[in-house]
């Protein structure tokens, strides 16, 4: 099974005689992107798994939904669809746009990396037809490149973080009415992932992690991942990745340094999890933001004035 067979919004499209698709993309992280043309269609939406971030890129002055029928979709409007949600769709006329698919886990280390905040306390708010100047100036980039060249690739993804983290920051909110059973309390919580970070150059287990929180090991796996919305060893991968990440952009370490400071125990190993996460290789990855870095300073300097 592919990781599109599990989207249902994108399915919904794709089963229609009426959708096409132009272009999709595994990003890697959970993230999935997806163009679409449209015309004379009519479409539904029930509790999909996923999360969908959604870009009018042209026309769609006739697409209303079918609970509120005064409101009409327009170029650069967004429309931000949680997982759970449900919505029935008419398009009058033709419509193009762009889809950013989100999976739950993604979402969930975002809430806790950006807000600190427990993901089961929260919530990404359905909205329809938003608008927000800066998600739609990263939905416009997002078009604009080749998804599948792998260097514009990196980009993508990059790009595709950008716009989650945009979306966990002003589109996120406080569940209502939640009680929420089992999980680390918050200053566990803050403790562990505080000692994480602090220690993702070096070997880490689940019984130190545990032990934080005097806890079993079989309690605090199950208790990190009610809390992290993720299992421990994956969360710790998560956060290696994103430190290399980091590396590879802001600095000239060689890249054996870069992989035991994100605490992997060689280059190989640090390849081999990069490259199966980003579909790219670390020197890949640094080189293409070398480049992008090198075509903006370039032109500057071609426009500045003499």
């Amino acid at each position: 099974m592919s990781a599109l067979d599990t989207i249902q919004v994108f399915q919904s499209l794709n089963s229609s005689p009426h959708a096409r698709l132009e272009r999709s993309a595994w990003l890697g992280d959970g993230l999935i992107a997806a163009q679409w043309n449209n015309h004379h269609d009519l479409r539904e939406y029930h509790s999909p798994s996923h999360h969908t971030l959604s870009c009018y890129i042209a026309d769609g002055t006739g697409t209303f939904r079918r609970d509120q029928p005064d409101q009409k979709g327009a170029p650069g409007k967004l429309c931000v669809l949680p997982a759970g949600h449900e919505s029935a769709w008419v398009i009058n006329g033709q419509i193009r746009l762009a889809h950013l698919y989100v999976s739950p886990e993604q979402l969930a280390l975002g809430c806790v990396t950006l807000l600190d905040r427990e993901p089961r306390e929260l919530q990404l708010q359905e909205n329809t037809f938003l608008d927000d100047a800066r998600q739609t100036a990263h939905f416009q980039q997002l078009i604009s490149l080749n998804w599948q060249e792998p260097g514009e690739r990196l980009l993508t993804s990059s790009l595709a973080h950008e716009m989650l983290s945009h979306a966990v920051l002003t589109q996120v909110g406080l569940r209502e009415g939640l009680q929420l059973k089992g999980g680390l309390a918050p200053h566990l919580r803050r403790r562990v992932r505080e000692f994480i970070e602090t220690q993702l150059d070096q070997p880490l287990s689940l019984g130190q992690l545990a032990g934080l929180c005097a806890l079993s090991e079989y309690h605090f796996a199950r208790m990190f991942r009610e809390s992290f919305g993720t299992p421990p060893h994956r969360y710790v991968l998560q956060r290696r990745l994103q430190r290399a990440c980091r590396l590879l952009r802001e600095t000239t370490q060689p890249l054996g340094e870069v992989a035991l400071a994100c605490g992997f125990a060689s280059a190989s190993h640090f390849t081999n999890r990069f490259r199966q996460t980003l579909e790219a290789t670390p020197g890949e990855y640094r080189q293409v933001f070398r480049t992008s870095c090198e075509r903006t300073l370039q032109a500057h300097t071609d426009g500045a004035p003499l």
